[in-house]
């Protein structure tokens, strides 16, 4: 992440991240409630210390069912406070005492029935509080930048969580596309990789000539906050694309032609033919062509400075997209 360009100039303060689980919150936004009925237990966990997937294990076990009949919309990080939704399949059956969970650092806070299990990426966005401490730099020129990602947005990259714990991923998917033998489980990690590596190449590029959210000739655009996505065919979109309402987009490599024309396409051919192993990888996994924002516009951007020389930020983005490249346009941190 520290090689890709900056979009407003580069960051104006240094800080600490993550000194305790509590400077790093993320609140789930499903966009819709639990209907209330039906064979599907809905949870809402309140959890830290623990990610998503060991914990959807532990609900499983304890509700004597088996893994797959867990549903949850998205991973959460780790190391943070966060607070989103499981579905535990249990027709016909009561749920047991969640109380007696007896998981450190994991609160069932509210519990209802819902009529179909939770699938991955059925949420709307995700609520951030994020406290970055021990903060240098300029507070005139901090508050004068977040005001600049409200108005304009910010790059809206693959954060470094998709390349792995230790960015290796990217390395793996080279060596799985070349015959390699990798665990089952493993397969769509390492494919979503390659894919987000050549979409950041191709932001990159945008963002180093500066046309990062302005349209190209040929350009194909998604509307915000959604996974749809258009080809204008010569209509002038630029009253929307300053509303915010639309968002220039770059390619999610797979089968078929690009959908885009002109001095996009150029590009973003350019993009993957310098690392073709990666696209011939990506095709013969079956992937097809997708499209995903290029420019990503925070909502509720808030921040308030604290006795401590700490900086608290809150804002809500997408399902998909990182809080970290909203914040790696403010300030550079240790942790």
């Amino acid at each position: 992440m520290n090689a890709l360009p900056y979009a407003h100039g580069g960051p104006v303060l240094r800080g600490v991240l993550r000194q305790q689980a509590s400077d790093f919150v993320v609140d789930e936004n499903l966009g819709f409630e639990p209907a209330g009925h039906g064979e599907h237990v809905w949870l809402v966990v309140r959890k830290q210390s623990n990610n998503t997937e060991w914990l959807a294990r532990q609900l499983a076990r304890f509700a004597g069912v088996a893994p797959m009949a867990v549903g949850y919309a998205g991973l959460k990080d780790r190391h943070a406070v966060t607070t989103q939704v499981f579905t535990v399949q249990m027709p016909g059956r009561d749920a047991p005492d969640w109380t007696q969970l007896g998981i450190d650092g994991v609160e069932v806070v509210a519990e209802s029935r819902h009529d179909r299990k939770l699938r991955r990426g059925a949420l709307r966005g995700n609520r951030f509080g994020i406290t970055l401490r021990g903060v240098e730099g300029e507070r005139a020129a901090a508050e004068q930048r977040l005001q600049s990602l409200l108005t304009h947005g910010v790059p809206n990259y693959f954060g470094e969580q998709r390349f792995g714990r230790d960015g290796d991923n990217l390395d793996k998917a080279r060596a799985m596309f070349a015959g390699a033998r990798v665990p089952r489980h493993l397969r769509s990690v390492l494919t979503s990789a390659a894919r987000s590596h050549l979409f950041n190449a191709v932001l990159a590029q945008r963002v180093a000539g500066g046309n990062w959210c302005q349209a190209l000739d040929g350009e194909v655009y998604c509307l915000d906050a959604s996974h749809s996505w258009f080809v204008a065919d010569g209509e002038d979109q630029s009253a929307r694309l300053a509303q915010g309402d639309v968002h220039p987009s770059g390619p999610l490599w797979g089968r078929g032609a690009l959908p885009s024309t002109g001095g996009a396409a150029q590009l973003e051919q350019r993009i993957a033919d310098a690392d073709k192993a990666l696209c011939d990888g990506l095709e013969r996994a079956g992937l097809k062509q997708d499209r995903r924002p290029l420019r990503v516009k925070p909502s509720g951007l808030a921040w308030q400075w604290l006795e401590d020389d700490s900086l608290r930020v809150s804002f809500e983005l997408p399902a998909g997209c990182y809080a970290t490249t909203l914040l790696r346009e403010v300030a550079v941190w240790e942790g």
